[in-house]
């Protein structure tokens, strides 16, 4: 018997914001030991685990009657995996270092081996970490400059509180120096005998630098920075010629960096420039840039909105010295920047689509890296090596499953290193990929990047899985997943709307969607969706919307305003109670997100524009698409009562059929399952509730890729 349908209890409670009464009847959902909980998921208040657990069950009878399809969608995505598959081997001195992973292991081991040709060393094996532990997720893993250790981050519950471990990677033995509580960031001085890492306050903000010496009590380590911004984060990056540390401090709007001397780890830190409201900037760094240590710095200073790179004295980084070097270009955004000693790479897009940029630093003579595709994904890895001609970059597409290269900076040759292996086949030409674009109500074009399997009719009658995102700059790239060809291969056109909100057309793509512009990507995403259906890809009663943490808004947010247009929505860890959130300062990311949303404690005009389009405020009377609502109960940056109070919500007054399922991953967080495998368990469940609402065939093609 199929259990009964979840109703969470009604507890009425209200406050007054700005002159404006708020009711809600499912605060309660909110732990009040939420921090503990973080810490220790069995110390959740009885009832409400009670009522996650109800709703985990009434899930499960939904998908149990297609317990089949799922196994066969899992064989296939598992099937397209190579499971002892390696990275390309790093070279740092007399080593190089790669990470691989054992036929049927759920997580990376990290191996070295001796130039030119040693044996393989095993350095840490992630599955023996993860042996009897319910959740296991490894952040940062650095070996030291001289090889002789390596330092780990591991996360034992989803919520991002980190231990660090010290490995002796002469004997094999842990140090006794265990750093609790960290973040993932970890940096190495020069010598190998200190350690940099971020501890967390009360409210799970990452806020304090701490500087550790092997062998000392970590309960004596040097705090040498503490971010006194409540609404800045602070994380830890290293410059390539590996001098510098960086501790990056900043909000969504604003950044400041302080430098880290790695060959000193004791001197004071220097201050690049301070913060000035709407000024962001990275540093780079090179030792002999015009004749002087100089920083390379990547900015939007002096109205460069889609950013510039200028240097700087080392000795002297303030603003007052900085010198253009690539001037700002409308339209071309630079992402971002990597220095060696004879050539600066930078990554840049122009016209929705990302190149590289190769310039010789004692030159300026500047040549780009062509690729042919209509729509592709790139990136740039520096890996150790500062003296180096040779870059490695990746590249994918929709079609294209990822490729690492070898690009010869002085000869401009290029060699395959490695192609993404997909063991069960794949033929790239049996696909397409296509850029189209959907006009707005204001008259912007909204680029559309869509995959398709050779042959499907484009009659209106293909399901379709329409994904967006549309937040903090973040682009969606054009890239690979294998995953998706479960769907493609059962007739599935695979959409990406590049709403605004990210920078694919440049950072006024991002600022016109963001603040009191964001309810431009919403009507960016439900563009999307007419377009295609006026071009007969697809048909309303076909599309299943998806989207994840600031995406779920996006998702909660068209399910508001026009629930026709959607057979399905999927939601995962769903930013969906905005206004609730952005009102509670004490959340570890909401001082941070006030430059994103607007301060609605503050602000009566930022609380007025978030109320008008946060999801479980805007909930009415009305027929609602099906939704699958996914949460993890220790994610720190959307906390599983989002989604728990806005399915809550839903239940009480949506007048659809449904079904209206609430998942919650009881011993994760914000990023799901860690394991591979565990992770395709969640896709899994999403396929087939994608291919259930849009009525989609359980069968795939007859290629079966």
């Amino acid at each position: 018997m199929p259990p009964e349908t979840p109703r969470a209890p009604r507890r009425p409670t209200h406050r007054d914001i700005h002159g404006v009464r708020l009711d809600d009847d499912y605060a309660w959902l909110k732990a009040e030991n939420w921090r503990d909980v973080m810490r220790d998921p069995a110390v959740l208040d009885g009832e409400i685990r009670a009522y996650l657990e109800a709703e985990n069950a009434y899930a499960d009878a939904f998908f149990a009657p297609r317990a089949a399809l799922k196994d066969t969608l899992l064989a296939e995505m598992r099937g397209r995996i190579k499971e002892d598959d390696a990275g390309v081997p790093a070279p740092d001195g007399a080593f190089a270092y790669y990470s691989r992973h054992r036929q049927g292991g759920q997580h990376p081991l990290y191996c070295r081996v001796a130039l030119p040709a040693g044996e393989e060393e095993i350095l840490l094996d992630g599955d023996a970490e993860a042996q009897g532990k319910g959740y296991f997720h490894l952040g940062a893993v650095r070996h030291a400059p001289d090889h002789r250790r390596l330092a780990f981050a591991a996360d034992l519950q989803g919520s991002e509180l980190y231990t660090l471990t010290v490995r002796d990677l002469e004997t094999g033995a842990d140090l006794p120096d265990r750093l609790e509580g960290a973040t993932g960031d970890l940096l190495w001085s020069q010598d190998g005998t200190v350690l940099f890492y971020i501890r967390r306050d009360a409210e799970h903000r990452p806020s304090k630098v701490f500087r550790h010496t092997l062998g000392s009590d970590p309960h004596d380590d040097v705090l040498i920075y503490e971010e006194p911004d409540k609404g800045f984060f602070v994380s830890l990056a290293e410059t390539q010629s590996r001098a510098y540390g960086l501790i990056a401090c900043g909000d969504h709007a604003t950044s400041e960096v302080h430098l880290i001397d790695l060959r000193a780890p004791a001197a004071p830190l220097r201050t690049v420039a301070p913060r000035e409201a709407g000024v962001r900037y990275e540093v780079e760094h090179h030792p002999d840039l015009g004749g002087e240590d100089s920083l390379v710095i990547l900015t939007n200073a002096g109205d460069a909105e889609d950013f510039k790179i200028v240097t700087a004295p080392s000795a002297n980084p303030g603003r007052a010295f900085w010198r253009d070097l690539v001037p700002h270009q409308a339209g071309r955004m630079i992402l971002s920047q990597i220095a060696f000693r004879s050539f600066l790479v930078r990554l840049e897009r122009e016209n929705g689509l990302p190149r590289i940029v190769i310039r010789t630093v004692f030159s300026s003579d500047e040549h780009a890296i062509a690729f042919d595709e209509e729509a592709y994904a790139l990136g740039i890895d520096g890996g150790y090596l500062f003296d180096t001609a040779d870059l490695r970059f990746t590249y994918a597409s929709m079609t294209t499953p990822s490729e690492v290269w070898s690009y010869e900076m002085h000869g401009r040759g290029r060699h395959l290193l490695k192609r993404q292996e997909i063991p069960s086949g794949h033929d790239p030409s049996a696909y397409v990929t296509r850029r189209i674009f959907a006009p707005a109500p204001d008259g912007a074009r909204v680029p559309v990047t869509l995959l398709y399997k050779a042959g499907t009719p484009l009659d209106g009658s293909a399901p379709c899985l329409l994904y967006g995102y549309g937040a903090y700059g973040i682009t969606i790239p054009a890239g690979f997943s294998a995953n998706r060809l479960s769907l493609v291969d059962r007739g599935f056109v695979y959409a990406v709307a590049h709403v605004r909100g990210g920078t694919e057309k440049g950072w006024h793509w991002y600022a016109d969607g963001k603040l009191d512009k964001k309810t431009n990507t919403f009507s960016d995403f439900i563009a999307a969706a007419e377009h295609l259906i006026a071009g007969k890809i697809t048909r309303a009663d076909r599309i299943v919307a998806h989207g994840g943490s600031a995406g779920g808004m996006l998702m909660g947010a068209v399910a508001n305003l026009r629930p026709d247009l959607f057979a399905g929505i999927v939601a995962e860890v769903p930013f969906v109670d905005v206004l609730a959130t952005m009102l509670d300062a004490t959340l570890p990311l909401t001082p941070p997100e006030w430059p994103e949303w607007g301060n609605p404690i503050d602000s009566a005009e930022a609380f007025h524009l978030i109320r008008a389009y946060s999801p479980v405020d805007n909930v009415v009377p009305q027929t609602y698409p099906a939704i699958f609502a996914l949460a993890g109960l220790t994610d720190p940056r959307v906390t599983y009562w989002e989604p728990a109070r806005w399915i809550a919500r839903l239940r009480e007054i949506d007048q659809g059929p449904g079904p209206l399922l609430l998942r919650t991953n009881m011993e994760a967080g914000h990023g799901g399952a860690a394991g591979r495998f565990d992770r395709l368990e969640e896709v899994a469940l999403i396929y087939v509730f994608a291919l259930a609402m849009a009525g989609a065939s359980a069968d795939a093609g007859s290629t079966g890729n």
